[in-house]
């Protein structure tokens, strides 16, 4: 039984004491049920001010057989409460002890700034890819949420330094900025892109399109609007819906038909220096290379057979998951 639960019982238990002594005093002894519930207090609080005893040989009997049961379970009701607000405190401090040494041991993690529906998203999606990940807020509802979802969780504003120092932003990999003004979006670009000059931030504009601007300005290396991105979804989905359906189908993590993947190539990788016909990618793996970031940032599309991968580049593939999986750790070996 839980502790909750056995406080609820016991406490139910000397309340019906509490009834059943005010009853037997009032019928055996003939007091007022005010002076009976007061007796029966006196009596399980082992205070004795002796104002009020029984005279007769029930009540004296009825007395005794109250004070056995009674302060038993009011000693044992009180040892359960102070057990349990002793056991809440201490599984907090070396919960909260845990969290933050595992903070402080992570690195090339994500942050997200902000769980409103959102970050409630972005979540979701890096959790079920396994990725490393910290939320900052400071609405205890959504913390508790997030507490209630599994992830790990630093509580205060994002806008302040020591926060985002808290989430170990100087390890991190990318932050992701979906706080609910544009002004505390951008305070948080300039404060992270201060603290860590080679950190990658995407941050949301909700107000005004000329946000866009100002967040590039400030260091975001990707800005989004959800309702332009919506927008666009939407006018897709009447004028050109086999194209959206194929987005969907290659972006959804749900589907077994294609997925499209982000592949990165390492300096030791066995592929790195070979041409995408020698690296098997279409014969060995089944998978179609789309297109290529390099690391300047430059986007090739449809890469010919001759193109020769190198090392830093990103490959756009596009295959079945179990394909990508199996291609992605011969290129990041």
């Amino acid at each position: 039984m839980r502790s909750a639960a056995k406080i609820l019982t016991v406490f139910a238990m000397i309340l019906a004491l509490f009834i059943v002594g005010t009853v037997g005093f009032h019928f055996i002894e003939g007091w007022s049920f005010f002076d009976s519930f007061y007796t029966t207090i006196v009596t399980l609080a082992t205070v004795g001010y002796g104002d009020f005893h029984p005279a007769s040989v029930e009540g004296r009997v009825f007395a005794v057989v109250l004070i056995i049961f009674g302060v038993g379970a009011l000693a044992y009701f009180v040892t359960l409460v102070i057990d349990n607000l002793v056991d809440v405190r201490l599984r907090t401090i070396l919960g909260r002890g845990k969290v933050e040494k595992k903070i402080s041991s992570m690195k090339e993690h994500y942050i997200i700034c902000g769980f409103g529906k959102i970050g409630r998203h972005v979540s979701r999606e890096l959790f079920q890819e396994k990725a490393n990940f910290i939320v900052i807020d400071n609405d205890p509802e959504r913390i508790q949420t997030i507490l209630d979802e599994g992830y790990l969780v630093v509580k205060g504003n994002a806008t302040e330094d020591r926060v985002l120092k808290e989430a170990g932003l100087e390890r991190a990999k990318a932050l992701i900025s979906v706080l609910p003004t544009d002004a505390e979006n951008l305070y948080v670009v300039l404060t992270a892109k201060e603290l860590n000059p080679n950190l990658y931030i995407i941050s949301r504009y909700a107000e005004e399109e000329a946000s866009e601007k100002r967040l590039l300005k400030a260091g975001a290396n990707r800005v989004m609007s959800p309702y332009r991105e919506g927008g666009v979804k939407m006018a897709l989905a009447v004028l050109k819906p086999a194209m959206l359906d194929f987005i969907e189908i290659t972006t959804r993590r749900q589907s077994i038909e294609l997925r499209m993947e982000e592949v990165n190539i390492c300096p030791d990788s066995p592929i790195a220096g070979k041409s995408l016909e020698e690296s098997g990618l279409r014969r060995d793996y089944g998978i179609i290379a789309i297109a290529v970031k390099k690391e300047s940032g430059r986007m090739i599309f449809n890469p010919e057979a001759t193109y020769v991968i190198e090392t830093g580049d990103n490959l756009i593939a596009l295959g079945e998951e179990k394909n990508l999986v199996r291609f992605a750790s011969v290129c990041q070996i």
